[in-house]
């Protein structure tokens, strides 16, 4: 969820514009640069202006992977108050949770109907 070279800092803001940084933006991010000039892969959902809002849905373990608290921070200083998710990571849960993130668990079913009514 946040590449491994914004890792080493452990503010616990700063971290949003670096979130899904490898999928969101066409070339490599460096800690501490300007990001507002950085092209941004339009194929990303992240990157549409309206696309801005506190939920964030997710599909099977989300978070998994994410053993460190940054990945937490970095939903958070997005502006992400939920993660709805089919099921969560034991470790991103806790971290979310912690950071006052809701981790919300409903059916695949469901949460695929929720994202398909998303991109309508």
């Amino acid at each position: 969820m946040v590449p491994k070279q914004f890792l080493k800092s452990i503010r616990r803001s700063g971290f949003g514009p670096n979130l899904f940084d490898e999928l969101r933006y066409l070339d490599v991010g460096e800690p501490d640069a300007d990001n507002s000039q950085r092209p941004l892969n339009p194929d990303f959902p992240l990157t549409l202006p309206d696309i801005r809002a506190p939920r964030f849905a997710g599909k099977e373990n989300f978070g998994c992977g994410s053993s460190r608290e940054h990945a937490a921070w970095a939903m958070e200083d997005y502006g992400f108050r939920a993660v709805i998710a089919p099921s969560f990571a034991d470790i991103f849960r806790s971290n979310a949770l912690k950071n006052g993130i809701l981790p919300v668990a409903l059916s695949a079913s469901e949460v695929d109907l929720l994202l398909r009514r998303l991109t309508l």
